[in-house]
């Protein structure tokens, strides 16, 4: 496939990116920023929506970064794997993610950014075209979903990024910047429910930087994915857990969330309020699997049908308490 031609700028600031974005937008034109470019960079080989100008973070040294508390939107997916100070649960998810090759390329702010995906759009601009676009296919051709019919009002392509429940385990602030100044809030309330919008960023707007709690070490968790492949594949449904272990070793708090079943990942703290933080909550983990499998809505737009996802929601929500459970009793 043959990249479409387009500008490539190529800040050395942050301030200076933000002020080329807001160049860009003024002036008409339609812009993309990269940072790793794993999947911008096939999407435009694919035809799918691009832009004649892109913003290139490589350069952009106050993106970089790894330390107890803060991630930089530019640190590379493996450089977390390989990492000493990241917390725990976040490089065990990041090392789930594609392969080296990737994780090389890819970075914290791509992933968290993660393009939506579904079977009806992540296919050639011929194929595309000789079934009749879909409701994402390249935007503003007025067709219908093709997942659910005679509707063009919500997208419903699947996010399929590792590292946001890890992340919304360990209660992260996200954090973003553009010309009009800076913003941040809890990584949960980043994302919105369509396949097209996906998050809160506006025109120019960019992740900077993931902020944990400094009680980030107290939380002990695990990373559950189901993919077709063991290395490569997106997520078809990924569950992180997480309890926060206080000094006298009494759970203090509980997360649960979950990627690749809807066109957000979402935490699930109405689930998590039913579960006893007493010292039996590792016993609940059936009960608790049983109802992630109810609350999550999958769709027919990945490999797996949405009755094998829903249904592994509930092992892999299981997997994750019990691994957990494992590691706080182990130390």
């Amino acid at each position: 496939m043959k990249t479409p031609a387009f500008e490539v700028h190529m800040p050395k600031t942050l301030d200076h990116a933000l002020e080329i974005a807001k160049d860009l937008h003024e002036g008409g034109h339609d812009f993309d920023w990269i940072s790793g470019g794993t999947d911008l960079i096939p999407n435009y080989k694919w035809g799918i929506n691009p832009k004649s100008h892109v913003i290139s973070m490589s350069g952009v040294s106050e993106l970089e970064g790894i330390s107890t508390t803060r991630i930089g939107a530019m640190v590379r997916l493996q450089d977390i794997v390989e990492s000493s100070v990241a917390h725990p649960l976040i490089v065990e998810a990041a090392g789930t993610i594609a392969s080296v090759m990737i994780r090389r390329s890819g970075t914290l702010g791509g992933n968290l950014c993660l393009d939506t995906r579904c079977f009806w759009l992540n296919q050639s601009e011929t194929w595309r075209k000789s079934i009749d676009y879909c409701h994402k296919c390249d935007e503003g051709t007025g067709a219908d979903c093709r997942v659910i019919p005679n509707q063009n009002e919500l997208c419903v392509a699947t996010y399929q990024g590792d590292l946001a429940p890890a992340l919304m385990c360990l209660d992260a602030q996200i954090h973003l910047a553009s010309h009009r100044g800076t913003r941040s809030m809890p990584l949960e309330d980043f994302f919105q429910e369509d396949g097209i919008t996906r998050n809160v960023l506006e025109t120019g707007e960019i992740v900077t930087h993931i902020q944990l709690p400094e009680n980030s070490a107290d939380f002990i968790g695990s990373y559950q994915k189901l993919r077709l492949r063991e290395a490569w594949d997106f997520p078809e449904g990924g569950v992180a857990f997480s309890v926060g272990v206080s000094a006298d070793g009494s759970v203090s708090t509980i997360n649960m969330a979950s990627t690749g079943f809807e066109s957000i990942p979402r935490k699930h703290k109405e689930l998590i309020e039913s579960l006893d933080k007493g010292p039996n909550w590792a016993l609940e983990a059936e009960r608790l699997g049983a109802e992630l499998k109810r609350a999550v809505r999958p769709v027919l737009n990945t490999w797996f049908p949405p009755a094998y996802r829903k249904k592994m929601a509930s092992v892999l929500a299981r997997r994750a308490m019990e691994e957990t459970s494992k590691r706080v009793t182990s130390g």
